[in-house]
């Protein structure tokens, strides 16, 4: 797994690729001090994965990420960062970073981070999951009849899961079906709302799904 590290201080740069280089599959192809060089560094060098910090100079991390999206879709971004607010939140995910990360995460969580995007999965720091699973549960359900582009009320009901950063299992486990009926559900789902990855379907659900509500039951 072919990697590029993007932070602007140099300290912890460095020491992220020594970190990195610890781990038998990764391999560090690249380092920037800011979102325009990792722009250059993803045109040549084409890794699998870029892990990104949010807050740097020249260009900040959630303007990198979207044109690295969107010129390079092959390229999975990673935010690993010191914030985690909604707002820094909301800016990464909107991007298109398949992970959120931040930097009290240890050796082993980073590159688990960094295999699940490389793979087209999602991963969000524990803070960041269990701010998306409270805003799911507090909510009051809306009064939802239809739902848009065709989705059934059960495929919603797993999108918002999926939004609140919830495993395959876990989306099972909550809604006391199998684990193969919610990879059907996600599949059809993704194929109608046009999303590729968990994160973009997580994007679709906060901008189309009720913004938090709970969704009606449908079993």
């Amino acid at each position: 797994m072919r990697v590029v590290v993007v932070d602007d201080q140099q300290l912890m740069r460095e020491g992220l690729v020594a970190l990195l280089g610890l781990v038998d599959d990764v391999e560090v192809v690249g380092d920037a001090p800011d979102g325009e060089r990792a722009l250059a560094l993803v045109a040549d060098l084409r890794p699998d994965v870029v892990l990104m910090d949010l807050r740097m100079p020249v260009m900040d991390g959630a303007e990198a990420t979207r044109r690295i999206v969107r010129q390079y879709p092959e390229v999975a971004v990673v935010v690993l960062t010191t914030y985690d607010d909604d707002q820094s939140v909301d800016s990464a995910l909107l991007a298109g970073a398949r992970g959120y990360l931040t930097k009290d995460a240890g050796r082993t969580e980073i590159a688990a981070a960094l295999r699940s995007a490389a793979s087209g999965q999602s991963t969000f720091t524990a803070s960041v999951s269990r701010r998306l699973v409270d805003a799911l549960s507090r909510a009051a359900p809306p009064t939802v009849t239809t739902w848009p582009d065709g989705l059934t009320a059960r495929e919603a009901e797993v999108l918002r899961l999926v939004a609140g950063g919830l495993s395959n299992t876990e989306i099972g486990a909550a809604l006391f079906i199998a684990e193969t009926t919610v990879k059907t559900h996600i599949n059809n789902a993704f194929a109608k709302i046009g999303v590729r990855n968990r994160t973009e379907a997580a994007v679709y659900a906060h901008e189309n799904l009720g913004g938090g509500h709970a969704l009606p039951r449908d079993r």
